[in-house]
């Protein structure tokens, strides 16, 4: 059963996503499209899914374009009547979608700036003892309120979601000169940070006040070297829309109905 939750998720909407320039030459990387729709609004439903309602979007490279998409929210994913006339719109919100609790706030963070430092830039926007964090490009078949449950039981300064990426290239078991067996792009072994953290307060205290400073560098290893972080490992599959070649396969599982990180289709 999904329970509002108050808890802010600061979403990181700012990097020039350089690896992914076909796309991003125009429009920032949150704003690449899965099936159609911002790669930021399929996060955004993820959460929107167990409850968390309350966005906080850190805006930098190209962040008019998010602007306007929020604004314009309503118009741009439903279809409406126009009275030009008296500039009354009426809408068919059926035929689209349309986010009545979602609470948007967009943080202007800069061009430049690093990760930790957009997340310090949202801390005045943060008055509950826990705060969510995710990156812009990233999707997953997460259970949001089950990893903010596990948080609150450890009361450590982080938790972040590990997850084992669907490795890019084939794999093969050989023995000698003889393949034994080979497997297509099979899910990792290795686990890595997918994101989707949830931080106490407190952690702003480990953020300085500089452009410089990078989340998963000096923050996140001085509360690893404090025993402040706890992982919550991903029983699912996670994506990252980083490359062009990422942006091809996320649309082509979409197009094919392979939609893992859709929760909110489900049920």
């Amino acid at each position: 059963m999904k329970i509002e939750n108050e808890t802010p998720v600061i979403i990181l909407c700012g990097g020039q996503g350089t690896r992914l320039r076909e796309e991003t030459e125009y429009k920032p990387k949150p704003m690449v499209e899965i099936g159609g729709k911002p790669v930021l609004w399929h996060i955004m439903k993820i959460y929107s899914y167990y409850g968390f309602n309350n966005f906080i979007l850190a805006l930098g490279y190209k962040g008019d374009l998010i602007r306007d998409y929020f604004l314009n929210y309503k118009y741009y994913n439903n279809d409406f009547t126009i009275h030009l006339g008296n500039n009354e719109t009426t809408l068919y919100p059926q035929n689209g979608v349309y986010e009545r609790n979602w609470k948007v706030t967009l943080v202007e963070t800069g061009e430049l700036a690093q990760t930790g430092a957009r997340i310090k830039k949202c801390e005045r926007f943060i008055n509950t003892e826990n705060f969510a964090v995710t990156y812009g490009d990233g999707v997953a078949d997460v259970n949001v309120i089950d990893e903010y449950n596990f948080h609150c039981s450890h009361n450590k300064l982080v938790t972040m979601l590990g997850v084992k990426p669907v490795s890019k290239f084939g794999e093969l078991v050989i023995d000698g000169d003889s393949v034994k067996s080979f497997s297509e792009k099979p899910q990792s072994k290795s686990v890595i940070n997918g994101g989707f953290f949830i931080f106490k307060k407190e952690f702003f205290e480990l953020l300085p006040n500089n452009d410089s400073c990078v989340l998963e560098f000096k923050p996140l290893e001085e509360a690893t070297r404090m025993d402040q972080v706890k992982i919550h490992n991903l029983d699912g599959i996670w994506y990252c829309m980083d490359t062009y070649r990422d942006y091809l396969h996320l649309n082509d599982l979409w197009g094919r109905n392979i939609r893992p990180w859709a929760v909110w289709e489900k049920h």
